[in-house]
């Protein structure tokens, strides 16, 4: 099985089979980060689209120097923060990430709110801080990984964590 890299490579040589691949192993994230951030899911299948097509016409001239993810990440953050800055969004539809299950109304509803009041204390959160806990807690994503998506150091990371802590801890206490 072919690496991300190899398969950019490929695309970047018009192989659109390569690209197809690339799509199919990342569009749900790259959807799943942007609808966290963005808050709409209709706005979020924009973006994620439209990061993958800039990824496709930048892949000529793609290089093996980070990770893909890392690379696909950074696309998707800057057109979340460039669709945030064109237009201020409010809390949207929510991403439900615990299966329902044999959960009973009481507990289903008491996930909902938790999940309402976690969606509403993100979306207060600054860009790169809502960002930086996307990536962290929702991704998976490690320091170093997380800085080459946001260009800062590892410290800085960690600062935009300690912050957007802070401040949910603030927010859901509420």
């Amino acid at each position: 099985m072919a690496t991300d890299e190899e398969l950019m490579e490929a695309a970047g040589r018009s192989d659109r089979g390569a690209f197809a691949e690339i799509v199919e192993r990342h569009n749900v994230r790259a959807f799943r980060l942007a609808c966290r951030f963005i808050g709409n899911r209709q706005e979020a299948a924009d973006i994620a689209q439209d990061a993958l097509l800039r990824i496709l016409a930048a892949a000529p001239r793609y290089h093996q120097g980070a990770a893909f993810e890392t690379y696909l990440f950074r696309v998707v953050a800057n057109l979340c923060m460039d669709a945030r800055s064109k237009k201020r969004r409010t809390v949207g539809e929510k991403l439900q990430d615990t299966p329902s299950g044999d959960l009973s109304a009481a507990e289903k509803f008491l996930r909902d709110e938790r999940a309402a009041a976690v969606s509403v204390a993100l979306c207060s959160l600054p860009p790169r801080q809502r960002l930086a806990v996307l990536l962290k807690y929702y991704e998976d994503m490690n320091y170093r990984e997380i800085a080459k998506v946001l260009e800062t150091s590892q410290k800085g990371v960690e600062r935009l964590l300690a912050r957007a802590r802070s401040a949910l801890l603030s927010t859901l206490k509420d």
